[in-house]
């Protein structure tokens, strides 16, 4: 069963621990299930070494230094892109450019993002939705991997797992189509870039804390993934820019479902 097919709940989020078939035949778990049909995986709390390694990376310089971060709480990750249909569900309107109800949302503003996420919390009576950090958003990408592509340090292998300017054929691509990463989150990489709740700053890497960082108080919007546009290099999993406000076919996002500790 796929997200395309899920038949949308009263309910805020349905636990299911039985393993579903997806609409290529696969096996897979689905972890969490709102009432719009997005799908959220399990993210278990844990340590990891975020930002980009010089040796056996092409790295910006506010990709590094290394350093270890600390999640400290388990969350909940959308396995895919938030979808067109998803957000028009919300918000009653599509901005996209690239039209097509199972695409990731995009041409939306962070302004945008956080007007979503408030209705949405209010549809559902919560206020557990919100965007990852941009600790989260990697830690989750990563899926336990050190290396430049989850999948390893050379990008033999990215159209497999990507939707970049080598095989995008110059638009976005339906959420879900290319491999998951270990963990099954799909389109970590690639198709579009995405929003987190950080701001963006060149040289926080240099002073984040090193358990749950959430960001400089102050800078850009901050974007993280590749795109269907960007190069390789750019869907590296340290890859990390800052952004002005305007909007961009480029650009969309994934939530994060808190759990109550």
């Amino acid at each position: 069963m796929s997200y395309r097919s899920i038949v949308n709940s009263s309910f805020l989020v349905c636990l299911i621990l039985a393993s579903c078939a997806s609409n290529r035949g696969l096996k897979r778990h689905i972890n969490a299930l709102n009432a719009i049909g997005m799908e959220f995986v399990l993210i278990p709390a844990g340590t990891f070494t975020m930002g980009a390694n010089n040796k056996r990376e092409e790295a910006y310089y506010f990709e590094t230094p290394r350093h270890q971060v600390t999640i400290s709480r388990s969350f909940y990750m959308g396995r895919y892109e938030v979808t067109q249909a998803q957000w028009e569900s919300v918000m009653g309107n599509n901005p996209s450019s690239f039209k097509n109800p199972n695409n990731p949302v995009e041409n939306v503003t962070m302004e945008d993002v956080r007007s979503f996420i408030q209705r949405l919390n209010e549809k559902e009576a919560t206020k557990k939705y919100r965007l990852p950090t941009e600790a989260e958003w990697e830690y989750a990408a990563r899926a336990g991997s050190n290396s430049a592509y989850f999948f390893g340090d050379h990008d033999d292998e990215l159209e497999q797992y990507a939707w970049y300017e080598k095989n995008a054929d110059g638009h976005p691509h339906p959420v879900g189509l290319k491999k998951p990463n270990s963990w099954g989150l799909y389109d970590m990489l690639g198709n579009i870039n995405e929003y987190v709740q950080d701001k963006f700053s060149e040289n926080y890497y240099a002073r984040s804390p090193s358990a749950d960082p959430t960001g400089p108080d102050s800078g850009s919007v901050l974007k993280r993934g590749g795109s269907w546009f960007g190069p390789s290099k750019h869907n590296r999993l340290a890859f990390r820019d800052g952004i002005g406000p305007a909007k961009s076919d480029k650009r969309g996002f994934r939530l994060v479902l808190m759990i109550k500790q």
